[in-house]
């Protein structure tokens, strides 16, 4: 089932969802269920799956010449999705990359999860490699998410890469798109990047899930923001626990986000990271209450791999 199709027959009660990462290749996914599992019991009708770009590895091949090699660390998403699908009777959203795929590669992987009664994806551009210092386009990929979102919307008319097919069955997904509500760190300004997202809706986006962010104010903003900009279509807020306090330092450089000064003081009196997590987990509690008090579609928790600090949370909430 979509996702928009989720959230219309929830006739305005607000879902509960959450993001996972698939296992390092060599790790077993019976870790991934044993965090996955306690998350069950508060019925996530979907469950969105990370996809991560290549990474380039050098191999000493002797006399000073280095050999380069592409590699994934968290291949198989595709296969994650499938498994969490039969296993837990649940909606799975894979994360479709511009970074790392071409144009080709792509339809392929959509071609999969139309096979996989995959309904929904998720359009990001991706992040740029450890090596670079900005994005830079794959070789016959995408350098947008527009570009991309209108790819699927093309898959969905039957309209593939190089050729058009009279398809009995097209594709019909829904697709998702990312939302910044302090903006994207490579936007000039917020206005600037709501023109950006506008685009993406415009190009065939469902709905948009937001990057995480730690003050309630910023997402109210953004969605009266994107509103006014024309963006009509479901905005989930994501929400990500604080959870050691290096986050104190990280999570501004990382996704240039502020920390409200009342979780900074709060943190700074912990004598541990223990501690530190307790605080994260009460104040995602305060804003998951606030943010369903308003009314928002669906609750989206970025887990990290973690699940015991988003179950506290769940608990509280739903």
């Amino acid at each position: 089932m979509k996702i928009t199709d989720h959230i219309k027959n929830a006739n305005g009660k607000t879902l509960f969802s959450f993001e996972i990462i698939p296992p390092i290749k060599g790790k077993n996914i019976q870790e991934l269920y044993n965090n996955i599992d306690p998350l069950m019991e508060f019925n996530p009708p979907f469950i969105d799956v990370t996809t991560s770009r290549e990474e380039y590895v050098y191999l000493d091949k002797g006399e000073g010449l280095l050999d380069r090699k592409t590699t994934r660390m968290r291949p198989g998403t595709l296969g994650i999705c499938a498994a969490l699908k039969h296993k837990y009777n649940v909606d799975t959203v894979p994360h479709v990359l511009c970074g790392g795929f071409t144009k080709e590669e792509t339809e392929y992987l959509l071609i999969d999860c139309h096979y996989l009664a995959i309904d929904n994806v998720m359009a990001l551009r991706g992040d740029s490699m450890k090596h670079q210092q900005y994005f830079e386009a794959t070789k016959g990929g995408h350098v947008y998410a527009t570009e991309l979102v209108s790819q699927i919307q093309n898959l969905n008319k039957g309209k593939y890469l190089h050729d058009v097919l009279d398809a009995e069955h097209k594709a019909d997904f829904c697709i998702g798109v990312a939302g910044y509500p302090e903006k994207h760190i490579e936007a000039p300004s917020l206005q600037t990047d709501l023109k950006r997202l506008k685009e993406k809706v415009d190009a065939g986006a469902d709905y948009v899930v937001t990057q995480m962010f730690l003050d309630n104010q910023k997402y109210f903003e953004f969605v009266e923001a994107a509103k006014n900009a024309g963006i009509n279509v479901p905005i989930i807020p994501g929400i990500k626990p604080i959870a050691v306090k290096r986050h104190m330092q990280i999570l501004p450089q990382v996704f240039k986000i502020d920390l409200p000064e009342a979780l900074i003081l709060e943190i700074e009196k912990c004598k541990d990271n223990k501690q530190v997590r307790q605080v994260g987990v009460e104040w995602a509690i305060e804003q998951s209450k606030e943010l369903l008090a308003a009314g928002v579609p669906v609750l989206h928790y970025y887990s990290m791999g973690k699940s015991d600090n988003i179950k506290a949370v769940a608990s509280a909430i739903f």
